[in-house]
């Protein structure tokens, strides 16, 4: 049977009952006060005429055999109008309570031809079906972007893997027309571009991963491994003339963030790379800053470059948006550092934020859930030094990160 029948025979089945209780209280009350037949009053002048004395008064009314030959028949008509009015009326009412279910019904089969933009918009108080109706447009407004995010993510992991296949041919079709050509030069080109289709493809298997959450979560100091973040690039930073500094204000206390240890030292990596690359060569700075709060572990990049406008920078973060007015290099990477650490925060539950500097250069924070270790670690495992320098070559400019210059 369908909902709406099972509630029509629910309703009617509640009327029933209850008008069958009211029948059979009116019964009980009536056989209860009822004579079995007639009564007979003794010394009831008060009801005898006049002239009779103090005879008897015998009185004579309905006794429960009449009850019964009247009330029966009558109560079987009130059962029957009760029953009527139960299915008639319980099929309007359970039709006008599945209504919203109705709606949501055929949203949900829109939604599986693939039509994502239908929605429900119920109208009405705030009950559950609002509340349920209301929930299942956040949920197709959310799988929406989601869709859409990922077109656009294929059509665009699609052109960038294509270049430097495109160009691989290019270079072999051109060493196949000329027998004379250079060999070491064409080995060295397709060295390159082969190493960046390598490093997209791992990007972009590495993305699907954060993304799919497939991955043991366990304690990871962040102050670790932002310091192994900061030396792994070092030799980078390095040639470029650029300062990094780390900086630990925890003070060798903070509590673990919880996630993978190789997924978080790839965001603290992807990060230092990106303030590197997108820098002022030769004059710039790069601050690693990890702090402990109550509830969560953060990690902050800041780095010098050039003014970035809010517009601008709320696009960083998308798959293969490099930024035009950044600075470009042959290290520029293949767009996907930060849309990478942004899924990799996302997948430990935690909150990206991305801010351009008064300054110039970009202010990048994240922020990791914690848990309270039950014993307390020995101080010197956890130590930062509060100020690390690495290369540092030229002069850098007097700065406190977070603030202007």
């Amino acid at each position: 049977m369908s909902a709406r029948l099972k509630l029509t025979f629910s309703y009617a089945g509640l009327v029933m009952l209850a008008g069958s209780l009211l029948i059979g209280v009116a019964w009980i009350f009536a056989l209860r006060w009822l004579p079995d037949n007639a009564a007979v009053i003794k010394n009831a002048q008060q009801y005898a005429p006049k002239g009779m004395g103090n005879s008897p008064v015998v009185i004579t009314g309905p006794s429960q055999s009449d009850l019964m030959h009247g009330f029966i028949p009558a109560a079987a008509v009130a059962v029957a109008f009760l029953l009527l009015l139960g299915l008639v009326g319980g099929w309007f009412l359970a039709g006008r309570m599945l209504a919203p279910l109705t709606r949501i019904a055929d949203a949900t089969r829109l939604a599986a031809t693939g039509s994502l933009s239908h929605r429900i918009e119920l109208e009405g108080t705030n009950d559950e079906f609002r509340e349920l109706a209301d929930a299942f447009d956040t949920m197709l407004a959310q799988l929406e972007a989601h869709v859409a995010e990922q077109r656009r993510f294929a059509a665009n992991a699609s052109h960038e893997l294509r270049t430097p296949l495109a160009i691989t041919q290019s270079l072999l079709d051109a060493a196949r027309n000329d027998p004379d050509r250079d060999t070491g030069q064409l080995i060295d080109r397709l060295h390159v571009v082969n190493t960046r289709a390598i490093d997209l493809t791992e990007a972009l298997l590495l993305l699907s991963r954060a993304n799919q959450r497939s991955f043991a979560r366990e304690e990871v100091d962040l102050s670790l491994v932002a310091e192994e973040a900061a030396e792994t690039l070092f030799p980078m930073a390095e040639r470029r003339g650029l300062t990094i500094e780390t900086i630990d204000t925890s003070g060798g206390a903070a509590p673990p963030a919880i996630g993978s240890p190789a997924l978080l030292l790839q965001l603290a990596t992807n990060l230092v790379h990106n303030a590197i690359v997108h820098n002022l060569p030769g004059q710039g700075t790069i601050w690693v800053i990890t702090s402990a709060h109550a509830d969560y572990a953060e990690l902050t990049v800041e780095n010098t470059g050039e003014q970035l406008t809010p517009e601008l920078v709320a696009t960083l973060a998308e798959p293969f948006q490099r930024g035009s007015e950044r600075i470009r290099t042959d290290h520029a990477g293949v767009g996907l550092g930060l849309a990478i650490v942004k899924s990799i925060t996302y997948a430990h539950d935690g909150t990206l934020t991305l801010t351009p500097r008064p300054t110039g250069g970009l202010r990048v924070t994240v922020r990791l859930p914690v848990r309270r270790a039950l014993t307390a670690e020995a101080p010197e495992a956890r130590y930062i030094p509060t100020a690390l320098r690495l290369a540092r070559i030229g002069p850098a400019p007097a700065h406190q990160p977070g603030s202007p210059t």
